[in-house]
């Protein structure tokens, strides 16, 4: 991304679906600096969380907001929910900067949108911060249990990934399963600590890394039987899980990764979109993150909602049918399985009629 280019052609850039609002907010009392980015309110209300992060710039805060936030419309669409894509970002250390000052002020941003955008958590908040952000604005979801919300969305994040995973295995190696498939997780924060029990469960094989002692140590005091390795995108392995941040997958690792299977809980995996052709050519099989990682979003829509829990869960599994489906239009119409999903998500974006 060319980050000379203003708002506008940035947003060009990623798509020919451009963004409808981007808000910038700040605030001198609290020390409140934050983007909120609307991308697209065609399907329902956009929604998508609030990631908190000592961006190096400005720009590079903008540049990552508009990314995501142009990810969760495709997400929700294929997700096949009534809701549109945006994202937030607060510039700000989670370790230092958090205060009710802080979170109020950005909350009531957020309610001067009127609902077209509802926020939830992201990278670096919680649902602490959540309930905060509540006090201050009806617009949010992801709420903790006792602020009458649905709680942390990992493990059914987890699900989604788990349910997406045993699609792509399906497709590699003929059975819905991972038994006997050595598997590496890369990241084992919430949500890749919630993947490998259930990994373990259906009999993988799993090593991990993260950049986070403290979390490797948790994974190798709770499951002794994972192998801690230093890196896990080239390992042996039959898949790799990244479930950190995103842009892990680039031009040189694509030509480095020994997994026939790619499936994780990060955003934005693909550094560029030519990775795709890469892992084609290779015979690696992907899975688009946005479909994959769709279960948390699942969730947090159903709380919206005050849907049971045992419909959520129901939907979020259906995450391995829609990938099944994904990855057969790209086998049969010969494009990738990114491509397959973008069609997926825009035949649902394209049956609205646009207003005049």
């Amino acid at each position: 991304m060319h980050t000379e280019a203003g708002v506008f052609g940035r947003s060009q850039e990623l798509s020919a679906r451009r963004h409808e609002q981007v808000v910038f907010c700040e605030d001198d009392k609290s020390g409140l600096k934050a983007i909120i980015a609307i991308h697209s309110t065609t399907l329902g209300p956009a929604l998508g969380g609030t990631r908190m992060y000592p961006y190096a710039s400005e720009s590079a805060a903008l540049d990552d907001v508009l990314r995501l936030s142009w990810g969760m419309t495709y997400k929700a669409a294929a997700a096949g929910l009534d809701l549109g894509g945006g994202k937030a970002v607060i510039i700000g250390d989670p370790a230092l900067d958090k205060s009710e000052e802080l979170f109020a002020a950005y909350a009531r941003f957020v309610e001067s949108l009127g609902g077209r955008y509802i926020t939830a958590g992201d990278v670096g908040t919680n649902t602490d911060d959540l309930d905060t952000i509540g006090r201050y604005t009806g617009h949010v979801t992801g709420r903790s249990i006792a602020a009458g919300g649905s709680g942390d969305s990992a493990r059914l994040t987890a699900l989604g990934v788990f349910n997406a995973m045993r699609a792509g295995a399906e497709s590699v190696w003929g059975e819905p399963t991972l038994a006997g498939r050595t598997v590496g997780v890369e990241g084992v924060g919430k949500v890749g600590n919630e993947l490998i029990q259930l990994l373990l469960a259906d009999g993988a094989e799993v090593c991990a890394t993260d950049v986070n002692e403290a979390a490797l140590e948790r994974i190798s005091k709770n499951h002794p039987s994972v192998r801690l390795l230093s890196n896990v995108s080239t390992a042996p392995v039959d898949v790799y899980a990244p479930c950190a941040l995103g842009g892990t997958l680039t031009a040189s690792s694509a030509e480095a990764i020994e997994a026939k299977l790619i499936c994780g809980a990060a955003n934005n995996q693909l550094a560029t979109p030519a990775v795709e052709y890469a892992l084609n050519e290779r015979g690696i099989t992907w899975v688009p993150d946005f479909v994959a990682n769709g279960g948390g979003l699942i969730q947090v829509a159903g709380e919206l909602r005050s849907a049971a829990t045992a419909e959520v869960e129901d939907a979020v599994r259906g995450i391995f049918d829609r990938c099944r489906d994904i990855i057969a239009e790209s086998k049969a119409e010969g494009i990738g399985t990114g491509a397959a999903a973008n069609r997926f998500a825009e035949r649902r974006l394209d049956a609205i009629p646009r207003a005049l």
